[in-house]
């Protein structure tokens, strides 16, 4: 097993861990660093960061951090903070055309609450796009755990019925994404590829840094020559160049595609992108509940772990 798989793993374990959890979250130096990738706690620190961010060309799709919800008040809370979000980026003026998007996680509006949960997250969802379609920007569905995938797309179905702008996002490192590739690469429909980043059994999905890059290559094929429109979610320069030699021989157009990086990851590439006329997207957290997204992130990828470190390191 390659080293990175190993740190990959060890990561993935540790972000279920409450002792570690709150070893963390109490340590002196977390909170600058955290606030390096998280926006802050508040409606109004996300919105300050998406002004930040469209100022130098960049869009935005903000997540309200949290997940696995087992209360019901909890899932309509989550609900609640993002009709609060989308109201306050709306009243900015930072939503039209879909330059400030968000991104939903169905297990926090309820998915996981027992034979109704799947009924009451696409309620939850509803809602939220019922408002961001009056906002004029979209909603993309988050991709979680494995056991999740069918649920997702099963609500991502049910309303695209109604908002066929709703946008999907597949994790490379499952074996059956190739497949659901070539189910959702059709016209209007938005597909946002990742790695993925929760840990999944060999039964489902790749375990090597290797496979998983050569799964995504195979993925971001389909979907670049599919009638969607491809969101290329990777910090990886290798990906990148790959994505846009793909789009050339493609024949897309600069906005019949969008590149996608974290908050506080890169930022002088995702300028640069930007400035070179791409569409260039920023998945912007928000919330108290940033402890799993970030050990999640790092997990992704060795060199995030490395930016999170020397920000350790550096107490900047």
């Amino acid at each position: 097993m390659d080293p990175s798989t190993v740190l990959r793993a060890g990561l993935l374990g540790i972000s279920k861990s409450d002792k570690v959890k709150n070893l963390i979250e109490n340590a002196p130096v977390s909170r600058g660093v955290v606030n390096r990738f998280v926006a802050g706690a508040r409606t109004a620190d996300a919105v300050s960061a998406v002004v930040g961010l469209q100022e130098d060309g960049r869009l935005a799709t903000v997540d309200f951090l949290g997940e696995d919800t087992l209360d019901r008040r909890q899932a309509s809370a989550t609900r609640d903070a993002y009709l609060d979000l989308l109201s306050a980026l709306s009243d900015r003026g930072l939503t039209a055309n879909g330059a400030a998007e968000v991104s939903l996680k169905l297990s926090a509006l309820g998915l996981a609450l027992g034979a109704d949960g799947e009924k009451l997250a696409l309620e939850h969802a509803r809602q939220v796009c019922e408002l961001a379609a009056t906002c004029g920007t979209t909603v993309t569905l988050d991709m979680e755990d494995y056991t999740t995938t069918d649920a997702t797309l099963s609500v991502l179905r049910d309303l695209r019925a109604d908002f066929p702008w709703v946008g999907a996002v597949l994790q490379a490192y499952l074996h059956r994404t190739e497949s659901d590739c070539r189910d959702l690469a059709t016209a209007d429909s938005r597909v946002r590829l990742c790695k993925g980043a929760y840990k999944q059994p060999e039964s489902v999905a790749y375990q090597s840094a290797h496979d998983v890059d050569l799964s995504y290559v195979r993925c971001l094929k389909v979907l670049m020559e599919g009638e969607g429109y491809p969101m290329v979610a990777s910090h990886d320069p290798r990906l990148i160049a790959i994505a846009s030699s793909l789009a050339g021989k493609n024949h897309r157009e600069p906005d019949s595609f969008e590149y996608q990086m974290l908050y506080g990851i890169r930022p002088d590439e995702q300028r640069r992108l930007a400035k070179a006329g791409h569409q260039m997207r920023i998945y912007v957290p928000y919330g108290d509940q940033w402890y799993g997204y970030l050990v999640r992130r790092m997990a992704e990828r060795p060199a995030n772990t490395m930016f999170f470190l020397r920000a350790v390191a550096t107490k900047k």
